[in-house]
């Protein structure tokens, strides 16, 4: 890996003259979900992973949309020199969405992965619901312990380093914040803001990411976006096919940089 600082919050790695790309972690965990694809990316881009609202060094404060976008944006502009290609999975991927709605000039490019679930009518009353559901059980802290070794169970059991699981393991997992970010998430209809962003957008899923899949053609379409399915990868696909994941993002934003010099 080359030229890697670490930012309060924000990791960066990769010549500070190669293309951003600006990673958006999921519920549960923290930058250091995209410890793979930093490994993997680094060389041939400017990797940028922050951390959102209620996660890593931000654990103090509960997650909110707004404040995750003021978080992005915040590592747009100061690690990514004010423009990067944007990839988000799951809660990161509704958050690059609305980002990429808000702030279209400066999204070169866009992925969401595993984020094609549109969380309006009954699927929102469900989002709701479940999420309250969460934030009550969360109150124990039993519960939040008895999360965080599952999930580091889970980890262990994926096909990474070790020096990457540790990694993701020693940065902690944050189980409150999934009732948190559902309740902010439920009512808003993503798939019309993804429609709105009108530069290049690839839909990426986990092929056994049925929930996502569901909607997997009608988000692309909303969007006039590619679709890839990462073969053998659930719903965080990033962990479960780390390589598989970084090869797709590569190939697209190659293609992009490409076209976007041919342009020039």
């Amino acid at each position: 890996m080359s030229n890697q600082t670490d930012v309060r919050g924000v990791d960066v790695a990769g010549p500070a003259e190669a293309p951003e790309l600006l990673f958006v972690h999921g519920v549960l965990f923290t930058r250091k979900q995209w410890a793979p694809q930093r490994e993997a990316l680094s060389e041939e881009f400017r990797v940028v992973a922050p951390d959102l609202p209620g996660h890593g060094v931000r654990s103090g404060e509960p997650f909110q949309m707004e404040r995750a976008l003021q978080v992005v944006d915040e590592a747009v502009e100061r690690a990514a020199d004010g423009q990067a290609h944007v990839v988000g999975l799951s809660l990161g991927g509704y958050v690059a969405t609305m980002y990429a709605q808000r702030y279209p000039e400066k999204v070169e490019s866009l992925v969401v992965a595993d984020s094609c679930a549109n969380p309006t009518g009954v699927l929102g009353t469900l989002t709701r619901a479940v999420s309250r559901v969460s934030n009550a059980a969360t109150e124990s802290r039993l519960v939040r312990r008895a999360v965080d070794w599952v999930a580091g169970r889970w980890v262990r059991s994926r096909n990474l380093p070790d020096a990457i699981e540790r990694e993701i393991v020693d940065a902690r997992f944050f189980p409150g914040q999934f009732g948190k970010a559902g309740l902010e998430l439920a009512g808003t209809d993503f798939r019309a803001l993804f429609a709105t962003y009108r530069g290049p957008a690839l839909v990426l899923n986990g092929q056994w990411d049925l929930v996502m899949r569901l909607g997997e053609d009608d988000h692309a379409a909303a969007g006039d976006a590619r679709a890839e399915v990462i073969d053998g990868a659930g719903h965080t696909s990033n962990l479960d096919e780390p390589g598989a994941f970084a090869e797709a993002v590569r190939r697209f934003v190659r293609t992009e940089v490409a076209t976007g010099a041919d342009r020039r």
